[in-house]
């Protein structure tokens, strides 16, 4: 016979119950977080050449069928079985009076077998002198003007080339990064069995040389949660550049997450010998090119592409302990007294003052994380990466939205301090804003005229009147009167709940209270007014009890205020909103809209477009329909930047004839 359950274990239970509820709910609300792995290393690199070659054939690296007809057609194919080192001797011999491409081919490829067949045996001197053959008569087969009209680019053989070139310079950078700690800016001379190669490194980018800690090869990962990888094909090796932790007083660091690595593309440029081709090169300059800035190179007067990948070194950043610490979305959420310390603006990227910033914020139980799909598509459109950059806003997602927006406020004003004091760096004041779910209403309220009608909502005395302590007065009055910023000129909002969620009601906001700890300073600066202020206010539970579940409560008098509030005339509005199709029962409680936001609460009639999304709320940012709408409205942006620049370089006679085009940009 089973016991009966005590009136406390009942208790228990029930207690429990309603926690896995109140989770649920609060998943619901907020745009999710995930703890799966962004990569994942390779066991064996990924090598373009391994089924040509068949690198990881038992019987060790094989020259291709192509290249042992042309051994036949010179005679050389007896020789290279008898001794491939002589073999390749007298094809260098034969070149010098015979430019034959198919002939340069296969000595890069040869000596690129025989390279990798040195290192499987630990000669790496050996390899070393090899994949320098290999490299620079690749270089020479692409480069050199004497083979302009027998070298053929729809051939096969040319893209093979190619791929000679780029898999000979990544396994001779390997070779170099065992023996040296590669540092741009330094020269090396490698010395091989045959010949001695001089290689110096330059930079070609917006980086200091001794700004890097260490280099990744792309080759040795896999992506595993981002859910495209954007890459180009060309010439280069695509390698992650991974920052120093950098303990100086520089201001301007806090900015630059710890552990941050950028994508950047390896070359090497051959310098061709007086007598001779590029493949007696013995000079060679290795360049490291930033992919955000170039997309091409000049190499012997031939603009040539680079072989780019902006995907892996952004996942190799995301995968560090240190970025998973940060963005703890639960903490931010139940314990924003906890996460206060992470709070502020992070730019993966340099700072550019020529490049339009674009500011991308979360919303509740949320991160910087929840943007990494859309961040990582938009940067693979070149007319995007060439003219915006993108920053990141990380605040407690737990304490009211109005709180998180003031401190937006503050941080965006101290960015702009600390990187254009001047204001002289015009892109700054075309700013645009991305924000979803409650990161939406952070966004909006960048752009309001204050006024006196927020400080209403908890009083209709003036603030005058407020006794107490000078800093938890100036405190409370930043946060209910303040100005537009005039740096943004652009706001998108995503699944945003303008007008409040159903899922803020009484027993999540009750249960909020219970489990989400809002700073200590908050609360005692809210009680502390209220008890040096007992006729002032009427409305003191925005000021003491209030955390992001009560802020987003459709009852929430903030709401009625924020929609008739004074807007920035300059500022222009975007709204993506989710509409499900086929919602479930849960999802349908919410009423017609994204299973959280009601589409009566997130439309908007100030804005310049809608688009409309068959999505739930945790994943509208993430559909391929809403991030090519915000390529759209950057693009439109562009076009109105331009167009204003246009106007305001004419000469004044000029001025009223201008039209600003809406239509016909040029990608």
């Amino acid at each position: 016979m089973k016991p009966k359950a005590t009136v406390a274990s009942k208790c228990v239970r029930s207690i429990r119950g309603v926690q896995l509820l109140v989770l649920a709910l609060l998943v619901g609300l907020s745009s999710g977080c995930s703890t799966a792995r962004y990569l994942t290393a390779r066991s064996v690199r990924d090598n373009p050449l391994a089924a040509q070659l068949r690198l990881m054939n038992r019987k060790g690296p094989q020259i291709s069928e192509r290249t042992w007809n042309t051994l036949r057609r010179y005679g050389l194919r007896d020789g290279y079985d008898q001794d491939a080192h002589v073999c390749l001797r007298k094809i260098q011999t034969t070149l010098r009076d015979n430019r034959d491409p198919e002939l340069i081919h296969a000595l890069a490829e040869l000596s690129y077998v025989e390279g990798k067949k040195a290192e499987s045996k630990g000669d790496q001197s050996d390899a070393l002198g090899y994949f320098g053959v290999a490299l620079t008569n690749s270089y020479d087969y692409l480069f050199d003007e004497d083979l302009s009209e027998t070298r053929n680019q729809y051939d096969p053989q040319f893209r093979a080339t190619c791929d000679l070139y780029n898999e000979s310079l990544e396994d001779t950078l390997r070779l170099l990064c065992e023996e040296h700690h590669i540092k741009p800016g330094q020269t090396y001379r490698v010395k091989t069995p045959d010949r001695e190669f001089v290689i110096q490194t330059q930079l070609r980018g917006n980086w200091h040389p001794d700004e890097f800690d260490h280099y990744e090869f792309v080759s040795d990962y896999e992506i595993a949660t981002l859910r495209s990888k954007h890459t180009t094909f060309g010439l280069g090796v695509p390698m992650i550049a991974v920052r120093k932790s950098n303990a100086n007083d520089d201001p301007r660091e806090k900015y630059y997450p710890e552990g941050l690595s950028y994508g950047v593309t390896a070359m090497m440029r051959c310098a061709k010998p007086a007598n001779g081709g590029y493949g007696d090169a013995d000079t060679c300059v290795l360049e490291f090119f930033d992919p955000l800035s170039a997309n091409q190179v000049k190499l012997a007067n031939h603009w040539v592409p680079l072989e780019t990948d902006l995907t892996t070194p952004l996942a190799f950043f995301l995968d560090t302990p240190r970025f998973r610490e940060r963005n703890h979305e639960t903490e931010g959420l139940l314990n924003p007294a906890g996460a206060a310390k992470n709070r502020g603006l992070y730019m993966l990227e340099p700072y550019d003052p020529n490049r339009i910033p674009v500011l991308m914020v979360h919303g509740l139980w949320s991160s910087p994380r929840t943007w990494m799909d859309m961040f990582n598509d938009l940067r693979s459109f070149p007319e995007i990466r060439e003219r915006y950059q993108f920053w990141f806003y990380l605040y407690p997602s737990g304490q009211p939205f109005w709180l998180s927006a003031t401190q937006l406020r503050t941080d965006l004003h101290q960015l702009r301090q600390t990187f254009d004091p001047a204001h002289r760096d015009v892109p700054m004041d075309q700013m645009v804003l991305v924000g979803h779910s409650m990161g939406g209403l952070i966004s909006r309220m960048q752009t309001i005229d204050s006024g006196d009608d927020f400080w209403r909502i908890v009083s209709d005395q003036p603030t005058e009147k407020l006794k107490g302590d000078v800093e938890q007065r100036d405190k409370l009055v930043s946060t209910l009167f303040f100005k537009p910023n005039q740096s943004v000129s652009r706001v998108i909002t995503i699944g945003t709940p303008h007008r409040g969620s159903k899922f803020a009601n009484e027993l999540t906001r009750w249960l909020a209270r219970k489990f989400i700890k809002l700073p200590t300073m908050n609360k005692t600066t809210g009680e502390h007014l209220v008890q040096n202020n007992p006729e002032l206010f009427r409305d003191t539970d925005l000021l003491t009890m209030a955390n992001a579940i009560d802020s987003l409560a459709p009852e929430s008098p903030i709401f009625p205020v924020m929609l008739e509030a004074k807007y920035s005339p300059k500022v222009k509005y975007h709204n993506i909103i989710g509409v499900l199709q086929d919602p479930t029962l849960l999802q349908k409680k919410a009423g017609r809209g994204d299973g959280i936001v009601a589409y009566d609460s997130a439309k908007m009639d100030d804005t310049e477009s809608e688009l409309i999304v068959d999505a739930e709320h945790t994943k509208i940012h993430m559909t391929g329909q809403a991030i090519f709408e915000v390529r759209r409205i950057l693009l439109e942006h562009l076009r109105d930047v331009d167009s204003a620049d246009r106007v305001a370089d004419a000469p004044e006679s000029q001025r009223g004839r201008e039209v600003v085009r809406k239509v016909g940009f040029v990608e």
